[in-house]
């Protein structure tokens, strides 16, 4: 009878405490305002990470946030300029203040590839701090980043037409952001100056027409050389709702080659593909190929609402040996041909730091390897990843090559913004193979140049030719471009005169103006995502001369301004960070999400990284 007795009280007592644990267990929603600690002002952009779960979150322009947690878990601050915080959860409410951490970023000396004066620097670089901040891959860097030769200024005399082909990557962006959370300016040659201006979108106009696209066009004074006009051309595709976007079929190519290992490789890999898969249909499918020393099938295509099955596959993911990139590339492809779906999204992501040392591994290889394969209708996203190691000049050419797009992960932010924020815009062709071509008046423009968009430059007759590849606009996507101008009348200090021929005599034009008041017309061409022949469409701007531009143009000739001080571009006139920082202030306003006054946060940290390698 006793021992009965005793069985129930220690049942009860079992019970009890499985219920206690269940209730200490319990995920609660955690909520806060981040601040800084010495003026009280909000803090944008700070990311919250569970240092158990690994979710994230972002602080809003208010400086709040919003995690699930369980009490006693750790919640880790993070953000540039600021020491990291860690507080455990102990009741749903958490409000954090930031210290500054001057010391990361004054005591770094930086010797970097292009950022000495004194001798020409080819290839890798190296940063030296004593902070804890870098790591191994800051000591032992091989990144490759492929040369830009800056576009210079043309004579409307000698080419009155400029052509290219439109860019909607930002990978550029958040690669330079990395560096400079790392207490490091890029190199020269990672700044691609379009990647920071599109990294942000733009309150453009949206097509109400047939057309997948609107154009628009501005201008108004060139702040870095006040005598100069500066135009801006944007774009903007239509918008699809989620719910209405065609099918997906997606195939994630993932390098696990020994390269990938670590937190922010593979790791980062494997949260953030799981970000995109919360999102996937029942009409949606994916398949997992993955390549080391050799190519496999991780996942045969999947029913994007079998959730578990493809997050358990993506966890089962390791990294080592080689890395075949060729050989996974090709496979993809296969899968995904295998399983196309018509007037769908066919579409392979692949995710490596573009470190290929097996089969085809040179850039020359893997473009001809690329441009074969697109002609199938499957179309290429590629995120890159890693430090240290990061090739972002391979990477880049399968972006271009393969009618697709191209971001930099730095951080789970970076993935949530790419995979799930811009959904659409990076994964759903709307207009492809979209080309601009812009032609001068003389009677208005004596010179002009393009800023940016180095690799996208395009032969003038290659703009009629649809056989001519292009890049690609997803739905929701917006498209910006700058011309800085030099009107007609004023002093022309860039474009040089070549003597006169001696075996021939050149006859001197004489320029018939038509009477136009415009200053350049815009000409687009693009295809529908299902059609192989182009549709042109055009639209010409006449210039009030004026300076009342909208905060979007002044926030996005900031960020221009400053891809030309961390390039040291030789037509940087008279740029300096102060002034970048002046007129981005100028253009906070649509700013829900907080990039543009991390923007500025980055410029003030450029400047002391800047002030510090010179001293």
């Amino acid at each position: 009878m006793r021992t009965n007795q005793f069985r129930v009280i220690m049942l009860v007592l079992l019970m009890a405490v499985i219920c206690l644990g269940t209730m200490n267990a319990q995920t609660i929603t955690v909520t806060g305002i981040v601040t800084d600690a010495a003026d009280g002002t909000s803090i944008t952009g700070c990311s919250v990470v569970n240092s158990r779960s690994k979710s994230g979150a972002i602080t809003d322009v208010n400086g709040r946030y919003s995690i699930q947690a369980e009490k006693g878990d750790v919640l880790l601050f993070r953000f540039i300029g600021y020491k990291e915080e860690k507080r455990v959860v102990k009741s749903v409410k958490l409000d954090v203040k930031m210290k500054t951490d001057d010391v990361a970023l004054e005591e770094c000396v930086v010797v970097g590839y292009g950022t000495m004066k004194t001798k020409a620097v080819t290839g890798a670089y190296v940063a030296v701090c004593p902070t804890a901040m870098y790591d191994m891959d800051a000591r032992m860097n091989t990144e490759e980043y492929g040369r830009i030769q800056e576009n210079g200024f043309k004579s409307v005399a000698d080419a009155p037409l400029s052509t290219f082909s439109i860019d909607v990557d930002p990978a550029s962006y958040s690669n330079m952001r990395r560096f400079i959370n790392r207490g490091e300016l890029p190199p020269a040659d990672a700044i691609r100056t379009e990647e920071l201006v599109n990294y942000f979108s733009y309150d453009y106009p949206k097509p109400t027409g047939n057309d997948p696209v609107k154009i628009t066009v501005e201008a108004g004074t060139c702040t870095w050389n006040t005598a100069h006009r500066l135009v801006r051309i944007g774009l903007k595709a239509k918008e699809i709702p989620t719910e209405q976007l065609p099918a997906s079929n997606l195939v994630f190519l993932i390098d696990v080659s020994g390269s990938m290992w670590g937190a922010n490789r593979l790791d980062l890999v494997k949260s953030s593909l799981k970000l995109l898969v919360n999102n996937l249909r029942n009409k949606d499918k994916v398949a997992i190929v993955t390549y080391a020393g050799s190519a496999g099938v991780k996942l045969e295509a999947t029913s994007g609402g079998d959730k578990q099955k493809i997050r358990e596959a993506i966890d089962e993911l390791t990294a080592s040996g080689s890395t075949a990139g060729g050989a996974g590339i090709h496979l993809a492809y296969q899968i995904a041909k295998k399983n196309f779906i018509s007037d769908g999204n066919n579409r392979i992501i692949l995710c490596s730091d573009g470190d290929f040392n097996v089969g085809v591994s040179s850039a020359e290889g893997l473009e001809q390897l690329i441009e074969k394969e697109r002609k199938s209708g499957v179309h290429l996203t590629v995120l890159g990843y890693g430090m240290g190691n990061y090739k972002d000049k391979k990477i880049q050419v399968l972006a271009e090559k393969g009618n697709g797009n191209h971001a930099y992960i730095d951080n789970l932010q970076e993935a949530n913004r790419v995979l799930v924020g811009e959904f659409g815009a990076t994964l759903h062709t709307v207009a492809k193979d979209v080309k601009l071509q812009v032609e001068f008046n003389p009677s208005q423009v004596q010179a002009y140049r393009l800023i940016g968009y180095e690799s996208r430059l395009l032969k003038d007759e290659d703009f009629n030719n649809d056989a001519k590849d292009a890049g690609d606009m997803g739905a929701g996507h917006t498209v910006t471009a700058f011309y800085e101008v030099i009107p007609a009348g004023v002093k022309n200090e860039y474009v040089g005169k070549v003597d006169d021929l001696k075996y021939q005599k050149k006859e001197k034009m004489t320029l018939k103006p038509t009477g136009s008041d415009e200053l350049l017309t815009v000409k687009l061409r693009y295809k529908a995502s299902d059609k192989d022949t182009s549709r042109k469409m055009e639209l010409p701007f006449v210039d009030n001369k004026g300076d009342s531009v909208s905060s979007d143009f002044r926030f996005a000739s900031a960020v221009a301004m400053f891809g030309q001080l961390l390039r040291d571009s030789d037509f940087k006139g008279t740029a300096d960070y102060d002034k970048v920082i002046k007129l981005a202030k100028q253009g906070v306003n649509n700013d829900e999400r907080g990039y543009r006054r991390e923007f500025i946060r980055l410029v003030e940290a450029a400047k002391g990284l800047e002030k510090t390698s010179k001293n």
